[in-house]
């Protein structure tokens, strides 16, 4: 037999409870399992109504994102043996900041909704024909923008931002570091539509480089750093349009 690990799960289940509750299960410790390996042998074999996301657990599609012993991570990539000092107990709950729709399960929609306003594709004034063919890039055009491109969408990085807990309207650390991920690609001719909403308070300018966004990102892509960068891309042609206002765009 294996030896057991305790986690301790926040449940929340609508019909059943008005507040969430905190439930405990023991499950095998093996030193190979991640803290989802734990979460599937509950779903599996202990509780099949235990709700939360998971999708591809290989640290690429970001779904199983929660907060373990109070830390934002992704559960596909967290080992169990390395929590609690191997035997518990591990506390598991929703990321913070989004509301709970069910046990582990947030509802994300506020976040989509602030993505689709930056628009995070390609926009170009005017295409070129086809038979031109495609937009070639040198490496080092990759370079500028490459490190903005591995977000993952898992949202640690607002469970993490204390501003967006104390400021809803803020559009958060992922959708600059995403607007960025376009505005620094030479392909793209979008920046200035981006900037009508990146330069609101609710913002950039929201942002007090608190850093904790970037500490917790799982693909290294310092939404921080993004959003200092922007800062200055900002202030730069604010002056530009008071020095040279006939000069503008």
């Amino acid at each position: 037999m294996a030896e057991s690990i305790t986690l301790q799960i926040q449940r929340y289940r609508p019909e059943e409870e008005e507040e969430p509750v905190w439930q405990s299960f023991e499950v095998p410790r093996h030193d190979e399992w991640m803290v989802l390996d734990g979460l599937n042998y509950i779903k599996d074999n202990l509780d099949g109504s235990l709700s939360y996301r998971w999708a591809c657990r290989m640290g690429v599609c970001g779904s199983c994102g929660m907060l373990v012993n109070g830390e934002p991570v992704l559960t596909c990539a967290t080992y169990l043996s390395e929590l609690g000092g191997g035997r518990g107990p591990v506390r598991i709950e929703p990321l913070t900041g989004f509301p709970v729709i069910r046990d582990l399960v947030g509802d994300i929609g506020d976040f989509i909704t602030k993505l689709q306003r930056i628009k995070p594709w390609i926009i170009r004034q005017e295409d070129k024909p086809l038979s031109q063919g495609e937009y070639l890039q040198t490496p080092e055009e990759l370079a500028l923008y490459q490190q903005y491109s591995m977000c993952i969408n898992c949202m640690l990085c607002y469970s993490a931002c204390p501003i967006y807990a104390l400021e809803p309207d803020f559009i958060g650390p992922a959708v600059i570091a995403l607007a960025q991920r376009y505005n620094l690609d030479p392909r793209d001719e979008g920046s200035e539509e981006r900037g009508d909403v990146l330069s609101q308070h609710a913002g950039i300018w929201a942002c007090t480089f608190v850093g904790e966004c970037s500490a917790v990102c799982p693909k290294h892509v310092d939404p921080a750093g993004a959003i200092q960068r922007y800062k200055v891309t900002a202030t730069a042609e604010w002056f530009k349009s008071v020095l040279l206002p006939w000069g503008k765009r």
